[in-house]
């Protein structure tokens, strides 16, 4: 399941789906892993990508998507997460109900990472965050005594962030993107 943190604002928005921004680079990574094409979700010429063709893409490849971040204040009106102050994380529980066999989590940037890790009943210091393209047992418990069902053995791995702020090329966040998903038996 891709985790990320916390859609820019909505004047930011090409379309209704994570990843809104048209200039993140998200969608382009996928259709170049996926499709050797950075802009085989792209709507023709238009600035905005296909929802719904990202959605039956990742329905038909087993790929979950969840924000890690219900609720923030961006405190600066623009999406860097260096400034997002996160006011309710996730309810991971909720989530792990809805897709039970899941068992990656893969977070696209650092707070995306710092958010799920401070999930856990026994946070990891800063120093045992997983760095780019490392990955890390994730222990997390049900946080609610109704809950029934099992929590997998859940894996987190920390991929680049997709935003072209992230100093890294688009070749090399496509290289890391695909590794992972090679390694996850979806390529």
């Amino acid at each position: 399941m891709m985790m990320g943190t916390f859609p820019p604002t909505s004047d930011k928005w090409a379309m209704s789906f994570h990843y809104p921004n048209f200039y993140n680079d998200m969608w382009r990574i996928y259709g170049r892993v996926f499709f050797d094409d950075a802009d085989y979700f792209r709507v023709g010429d238009d600035k905005c990508f296909d929802p719904e063709r990202i959605r039956a893409f990742m329905f038909d490849r087993g790929i979950a998507s969840c924000p890690t971040v219900k609720q923030a204040i961006r405190e600066t009106g623009n999406a860097s997460d260096k400034n997002l102050t996160v006011v309710t994380p996730v309810d991971l529980d909720d989530i792990l109900l809805q897709v039970p066999k899941v068992k990656t989590l893969f977070t696209t940037g650092g707070k995306a990472t710092e958010v799920l890790l401070n999930l856990l009943s026994e946070p990891p210091t800063k120093s045992k965050y997983p760095k780019t393209n490392q990955s890390m047992d994730y222990p997390y418990e049900w946080q609610s005594a109704d809950s029934k069902a099992d929590v997998n053995n859940l894996t987190l791995h920390r991929l680049p962030s997709t935003s072209r702020a992230y100093p890294l090329s688009l070749d090399k966040k496509v290289a890391a993107y695909k590794a992972f998903f090679e390694k996850m038996g979806k390529l």
